[in-house]
C-alpha cells in the first residue's frame, strides 16, 4: 500500500507539513481536503520524490520512494493540467509516453487503453491542442493505465471540469478502483470527493486533522465539518 508515515516538512522557519500519517489500499480513493497551502501538493511531492521529507517517510508496499527510486515506477501522476505534446494526437501522445516508461503497444492497444477512459474514438487522432481539459485527462489516465501503474497520484483533477466531464472523470475512478488502483487525490471539490473517494482526509496547516469513511458522510455534513476544521 501507499503509506505516509509521520511525514514533515519544514522551508526554512515554516512547517509545511507536521506529523502527516495515512495509508492508501490498493483500490482506495483517498481524498486530501485542505486550503492552500495545508500541504496537499508537498505530500504528492514527497511520494513523486520531488522533495525529501525533513523527517519521517513516504512509502509504496512498504519501500521508501527516497532510499529506493526504482519503486516509483509503480505510480503516476495526474496534475492539475496535463502537460502533453499540443502537436502530436492523443493516440500518439500516449504511444510516446509509454515508450518512454518502457511499455510497447499496438495501434490497437493504444486505442483500447484510450477507449477505457472513454475518449471518443474521433478524436483519438485529433492533435491534443483541440482537446478540451477533460480530453487531456483522459490521455494522463490512459497513460498511467498504459504504466501499469499500482497507484496514481492527483492534484486537483476536477478544477475547472465542466459538469459532464467531472461526472465522466468520476466514473472512469470508480473503474479505477474496481480493479484495483490505489487514488490519492488532493482536492478542493467536497462534493467530487464524498462522490469519488472512499476515504476522506482534512488537513489544516501540514495536520491531518479528520479523517472520514464516505460511506459515513454526507456531502453537506462534510461541508460542514470542513468549514469548521478550517476556520
Amino acid at each position: 500500500m501507499l503509506k505516509a508515515n509521520k511525514l514533515s516538512m519544514r522551508y526554512d522557519n515554516t512547517l509545511a507539513l507536521n506529523d502527516l500519517s495515512f495509508t492508501v489500499a490498493p483500490g482506495e480513493i483517498f481524498c486530501l481536503l485542505g486550503q492552500n497551502g495545508a500541504g496537499k501538493t508537498t505530500t504528492i511531492n514527497i511520494f513523486l520524490g520531488l522533495l525529501k521529507p525533513t523527517s519521517g517517510e513516504a512509502l509504496i508496499n512498504d519501500i521508501s520512494v527516497i532510499e529506493d527510486t526504482s519503486i516509483r515506477r509503480l505510480i503516476a501522476y495526474i496534475p492539475e493540467i496535463v502537460q502533453l505534446y499540443g502537436n502530436l494526437s492523443g493516440l500518439e501522445n500516449l504511444n510516446f509516453f509509454s515508450r518512454l516508461a518502457g511499455f510497447v503497444y499496438t495501434q490497437e492497444e493504444l486505442g483500447s487503453l484510450l477507449k477505457r477512459v472513454n475518449l471518443e474514438e474521433v478524436a483519438h487522432q485529433n492533435k491534443l491542442s483541440t482537446y478540451s481539459k477533460g480530453m487531456r485527462q483522459k490521455v494522463g489516465i490512459a497513460i498511467a493505465l498504459a504504466k501499469k501503474a499500482s497507484y496514481i497520484l492527483m492534484d486537483e483533477p476536477t478544477s475547472g471540469l465542466d459538469p459532464k466531464a467531472s461526472v465522466e472523470f468520476a466514473e472512469i475512478c470508480k473503474e479505477l478502483s474496481a480493479d484495483g488502483v490505489g487514488v490519492l487525490m488532493a482536492t478542493h471539490d467536497i462534493f467530487n470527493a464524498v462522490n469519488i473517494g472512499s476515504k476522506i482526509g482534512i488537513m489544516r496547516e501540514g495536520a491531518l486533522v479528520h479523517t472520514a469513511e464516505t460511506s459515513t458522510i454526507s456531502a453537506q455534513e462534510l461541508q460542514d465539518l470542513y468549514i469548521k476544521t478550517i476556520n
